[in-house]
């Protein structure tokens, strides 16, 4: 005769409260670490705090502790707490609206890269096992009126313990929150609950957005129409590098010998727009500068390259990584396909040889003036031991695993210099592209990144924290330029004039201003002091002065 297990009874609002205890205590370690941090030295209000936040969490059980919905809106809090506490406790993650997004944006392959053995076996311990435990046990059901009488006198309870805790010590509370918002972003089942409204909003919002036109009055100016050859930029958009890891800014490993050997002009004071792919890149490609940019005025107003086709220059667009973010939707576009060139590519990624690739036989059809964007996956983590090819592990023991605690601290920056110096010898090529058809073209570069990277410094790991709050490291990006010979005479640009302004500092919000600028498009929007080009061009340097407007390409 088989042995029958007792199924526990319980009532919806018990299961709330063992729930919601299991989430607080289990689930929220980086919570109540920074907690105990930022209130250090101050007993009442931490105790005020922690009273306040677990009176809060059992007040939100309460809310869901009905028949019907208890178990699925439980399992789901579980699971999603046991996510996130994974993310927030192993790379901290600070949890908001863009990093909601940026998990929408992920492409399959990128987020394969994140489906470790040690995330699968996390899940089953603080997921899948309570969350089996929540579907086994049987709920007493008490009439609707009588449960709702319950969970509403409970509710109003545990919320008036919240609210009297919080009163004791709001004053410091409130400092404390202000000045470390980010501690909040790291809670769980909160943090993304509210991350996942704010983007649900935005995106209602947003959905119904009407382009509004930009530059319309663009035209291409008399340098560039009587330049004996076609005028081609490549605007290199880099993912993740951050520029202290690059030795022409100074970092004591040689990451940048091609570079170096390539005469450019570095930009060592560069400063990003967000510390996000899906912020960043339509930010520098708006008209609008940080202080003024939105996600809703940039999705409804053309960009840079709206503009440059108003003026009848060419435009491509050659993704390697989750997309343009909505920039290149009106150009010709390509991304890379591992289906395509498998020798280059793992899963559903590739290196970003495949657009050094496609780049030569692009350049050898272009007929008249052309921008050429590479968007590449550089040093994206977290896996970045596969961001580049064997050959280029230069500095080792390099870090094989995406679950950066398996690796030390050693390896991990051995596998990110890795990736930089791999980005390297990429824009190495496209130089060398660049020069190999100057007998028919006239070419230039550009390249900066779209955010940089934490290494483990603080116990930050990747990018995404937030603007405000966020490390140099996240911030502070790379840019550099290239100029042919031919092309710097052709637009009169004076490449010492550029070297010995390259110190002062740049940002993001340059780049829309110096592409027009480069190409010599003339329009009502271009602002010549955001021009990192124009005050080094020869109506603005003397002639005569000694300098050369020839750049040794």
């Amino acid at each position: 005769m088989a042995m029958r297990i007792h199924r526990p009874t319980i009532g919806p609002l018990t299961l709330g409260l063992l729930v919601a205890g299991y989430v607080l205590i289990v689930l929220n370690n980086t919570l109540w670490s920074k907690a105990a941090e930022y209130f250090a030295g101050a007993p009442l209000e931490w105790a005020s705090f922690a009273i306040g936040y677990v009176a809060l969490m059992f007040a939100g059980a309460a809310v869901f502790s009905y028949r019907y919905i208890a178990k699925p809106a439980f399992i789901l809090a579980v699971v999603v707490s046991a996510l996130v506490s994974y993310f927030v406790d192993h790379y901290g993650a600070i949890i908001d609206r863009n990093i909601i997004r940026d998990v929408f944006d992920t492409t399959s392959g990128e987020a394969g890269e994140y489906v470790t053995a040690a995330l699968l076996l996390h899940m089953l311990l603080y997921g899948a096992i309570p969350s089996v435990l929540i579907a086994w046990v049987r709920l007493r059901h008490p009439s609707f009126l009588r449960q709702f009488a319950r969970n509403a006198l409970a509710g109003t309870a545990w919320a008036l313990v919240c609210g009297i805790a919080v009163m004791a010590s709001f004053e410091g509370i409130a400092s404390t929150l202000r000045e470390h918002g980010e501690m909040m972003e790291t809670s769980t089942p909160g943090a993304p609950l509210v991350a996942a409204i704010k983007y649900a909003k935005m995106e209602l919002r947003d959905r119904n957005v009407v382009l509004q036109p930009l530059g319309t009055d663009a035209i291409q100016g008399p340098l560039a129409r009587v330049a004996e050859k076609p005028l081609v930029t490549v605007l290199v958009v880099g993912e993740t590098a951050r520029a202290d890891h690059f030795s022409l800014n100074g970092y004591p490993r040689d990451t940048n010998p091609e570079l170096s050997a390539a005469d450019v002009v570095n930009y060592p004071n560069a400063t990003s727009c967000g510390t996000l792919t899906a912020v960043s890149v339509p930010c520098m490609f708006s008209v609008f500068g940080k202080s003024d940019f939105g996600e809703k005025k940039a999705r409804s107003t053309e960009n840079l390259l709206d503009v440059l086709q108003h003026a009848g220059v060419d435009i491509n667009w050659l993704d390697n990584n989750t997309g343009s973010k909505g920039v290149a939707d009106r150009v010709a576009y390509f991304h890379s396909s591992p289906e395509e060139t498998p020798a280059l590519c793992h899963g559903k990624e590739c290196l970003d040889q495949i657009l050094v690739d496609r780049l030569g036989p692009l350049l050898d059809n272009v007929q008249r003036n052309t921008v050429i964007v590479l968007h590449m996956l550089g040093s994206h983590g977290p896996s970045y031991f596969l961001r580049y090819p064997r050959e280029f592990a230069l500095f080792k023991p390099d870090c094989h695993s995406p679950h950066l605690s398996e690796c030390s601290n050693e390896q991990l920056v051995n596998a990110y210099d890795n990736t930089i110096a791999y980005t390297d010898h990429f824009l190495g090529q496209v130089i060398g592209l660049l020069k190999q058809r100057q007998d028919r073209l006239s070419t230039s570069m550009i390249y900066l990144s779209d955010h940089g990277e934490s290494l483990g410094e603080d116990g930050l790991y990747l990018h995404g924290a937030p603007y405000l709050i966020a490390p140099e490291a996240q911030k502070h990006i790379p840019f550099l330029t290239w100029l042919s010979d031919d092309f710097a005479a052709a637009m009169t640009i004076d490449t010492e004039c550029l070297r010995d302004k390259s110190s002062e500092p740049v940002s993001q919000d340059n780049l829309f201003h110096s592409v027009l600028g480069l190409m010599d498009v003339r329009t009502s929007v271009h602002v010549r002091s955001r021009d990192i080009f124009e005050a080094c061009k020869a109506h603005h340097v003397a002639t005569g002065a000694g300098r050369s407007l020839h750049h040794h390409g």
